[in-house]
């Protein structure tokens, strides 16, 4: 995936604009900037959901607009922030709707869908989920749910929308490892997040957000420091030393 001076919004409103990126398979890039900054625009425009308001999106080197929704999603999952499940599907059910781009119209699923969403939720580690009600498990696990379904997709691109929004501190560390695990599968994944820390452990290149303007894009750990981050949120930072040469990154109390 790429972007070209890309300029993106809603109808009548242009959010943000001359951002460039590249996404290669094995990467992970984290799209990293303060609340009201675009970052969900973005990531609506690079998938196609919003028509983009100047610049160019391309996928396999060819324009966005030139795939048809279902050639574009067998290429491109996205998983949208956590948030409650609002239908009682079984955590199977919702995986299997993973499937929909390789399915045709009312098509019951095939024995190589079947074969796939088995296949996702063992690699997720929900296979005892599997038959349990979406709004009858946990925040993290309904999110691990939503990564399934984006494997069972087959797509060799996954797009995530703060993945570990309102998640509690376990279940945040398994979000953030199945990320990297995606990667080494050889996917690209994109992702928003609020914590530059989480960008550090997880990202291999992040790009900094504010106001709908690219502020810095490089490798995560050339590009996260104190000074850069207190430009990006407009607060003082600290950067905390911690075991086997690691940094965090925390807002001053002073």
């Amino acid at each position: 995936m790429q972007a070209q001076a890309l300029a993106f919004g809603h109808p009548g409103r242009t959010v943000g604009r001359d951002v460039s990126l590249a996404l290669a398979q094995g990467e992970v890039l984290a799209l990293l900037g303060p609340n009201g900054g675009g970052k969900t625009t973005l990531l609506k425009t690079l998938l196609g959901l919003l028509p983009p308001h100047g610049g160019s999106v391309q996928l396999e080197g060819r324009p966005l607009a030139a795939w048809s929704p279902r050639e574009r999603a067998r290429r491109m999952a996205y998983v949208p922030q956590a948030a409650p499940a609002s239908f009682a599907y079984r955590v199977d059910e919702l995986v299997m709707m993973g499937r929909s781009a390789h399915q045709g119209l009312f098509a019951r699923p095939s024995a190589a869908d079947h074969a796939a969403v088995a296949a996702a939720i063992a690699q997720l580690g929900l296979q005892a989920l599997a038959d349990r009600l979406a709004t009858a498990i946990s925040g993290g696990e309904r999110q691990l749910a939503l990564i399934a379904r984006a494997l069972a997709q087959d797509a060799r691109i996954v797009v995530l929308d703060e993945p570990t929004a309102s998640l509690d501190f376990g279940n945040q560390g398994r979000v953030l490892r199945e990320l990297r695990r995606l990667a080494a599968a050889g996917m690209a994944v994109l992702f928003t997040t609020h914590d530059p820390n989480q960008a550090l452990r997880v990202a291999d290149r992040v790009l900094l957000l504010r106001d709908g303007m690219v502020q810095v894009s490089g490798p995560a750990t050339e590009v996260l420091d104190a000074a850069t981050l207190q430009r990006l949120y407009g607060v003082p930072v600290d950067a905390v030393h911690a075991a086997q040469g690691r940094t965090a990154f925390l807002p001053s109390l002073d």
